[in-house]
């Protein structure tokens, strides 16, 4: 499944979450996969593509990161996926 996860940065500073990046990587789990991320032109939200079959997975990796972000989580589909869903094909 697709998760959509946007990362609000604590007091609007991506930097420490950079520097524990460079340090420390993503420190997802085995099971969930990063696909492509996105940041907003202020620098104050990143938008990430994750994918697993567990849930459980994303909240092990936010506990990594809950210091320095706050996080909002969205199952999501492909459009291709959504046309067939709204077509019944």
């Amino acid at each position: 499944m697709l998760y959509m996860i946007i990362e609000h940065y604590k007091n609007g500073d991506p930097g420490p979450v950079y520097r524990r990046f460079a340090e420390r990587g993503r420190m997802a789990p085995e099971g969930l996969r990063y696909l492509d991320s996105w940041i907003d032109q202020d620098l104050s939200r990143c938008f990430q593509l994750m994918e697993t079959d567990n849930r459980a997975l994303i909240d092990q990796w936010i506990a990594h990161w809950s210091d320095l972000v706050d996080f909002e989580v969205i199952p999501v589909m492909t459009s291709a996926e959504a046309a067939r869903r709204a077509l019944g094909a």
